[in-house]
């Protein structure tokens, strides 16, 4: 039996529209160049939590936050190689979920003469099926890996004009919405403590810059969707949104308010392009005209 080698290692599942951030092994590492999470040994007296968030920038150049907890692996090769001597090595891997903010540059490799020689974002479709190649700790971290769950309470507004045309005021998601460039309802987050007609008053003023006058409840609606959150996470959303009926100045024209949001246009959209599908829209914004306006 060769000489016992404990090794910790520390990695991050960092997963982004259906794609996860990989690293690939340097020549002397693997022969194959396969794809391995970003992270590497945690060194002396470091936490892991801070070595992950130096090992991917080294690795992708990219700044990652770190979720709270994490899965460990483990790994024993009783008999393999390590710098040229055989050894009993064992493997202690600590994968947490981590997350890039979704306006991060391409990634690539800052660390010269190191254990990876590119970075890139690779498909999950192909990780899974294989045509990706990879360590076998990136699938078996995938598959313990679930998205972050987040419920979720909003008031929006429904505002309707009758001229120049018949429209309705909507949205727009910024590349830091959950759908960038899909259209909603004005309106957003309801705040601890926040009456939901405040949370309406505010999220108009600052998505489009008009005052609101909120009146009665359209609907209240319930979504469910998995994507990427405004920070860059791989987030599961419940959200249950509040529609009020509302009205703003005549002759209002809006502008967005708020900097760097998850707004970056706000419009009157003429309610046949609506309906028509012709400018795309959240299922929210059909369900809160159909129980308006029903045809």
């Amino acid at each position: 039996m060769g000489q016992r080698v404990q090794r910790v290692a520390a990695y991050a599942v960092i997963i982004r529209d259906g794609q996860i951030l990989l690293s690939r092994l340097a020549p002397h590492i693997s022969r194959d160049g396969l794809w391995t999470l970003p992270g590497g040994g945690v060194e002396h007296g470091e936490d892991p939590r801070d070595a992950v968030v130096r090992e991917v920038h080294e690795e992708t150049s990219l700044e990652v936050r770190i979720g709270e907890t994490a899965h460990t692996f483990s790994l024993h090769l009783p008999d393999t190689w390590r710098k040229g001597r055989r050894v009993d090595a064992h493997s202690l891997r600590i994968v947490y979920e981590g997350w890039v903010p979704p306006d991060s540059p391409p990634p690539r490799v800052l660390e010269v003469d190191g254990s990876t020689v590119e970075a890139a974002w690779q498909p999950l479709e192909g990780v899974l099926d294989g045509s990706v190649p990879t360590v076998a700790l990136v699938k078996e971290a995938l598959a313990a890996h679930r998205p972050h769950r987040l419920q979720r309470v909003a008031a929006y507004a429904l505002v309707v004009r009758d001229s120049p045309e018949r429209a309705v005021l909507l949205t727009r998601n910024s590349v830091r919405g959950p759908h960038p460039g899909q259209w909603s309802l004005p309106g957003g987050g309801i705040e601890h403590g926040e009456d939901p007609r405040d949370a309406v008053v505010r999220e108009v003023a600052e998505e489009t810059g008009l005052t609101a006058e909120v009146g009665e409840v359209v609907i209240v609606d319930n979504v469910r969707l998995r994507g990427t959150a405004p920070s860059g996470r791989d987030e599961e959303l419940h959200s249950v949104g509040i529609v009020y009926d509302a009205k703003v100045p005549e002759a209002a024209e809006p502008r967005v308010v708020e900097a760097e949001g998850t707004t970056d246009e706000a419009a009157w959209v003429s309610l046949a392009d609506v309906r028509s599908g012709a400018v795309p829209t959240y299922d929210t914004v059909r369900r809160a005209l159909a129980a308006r306006l029903p045809q």
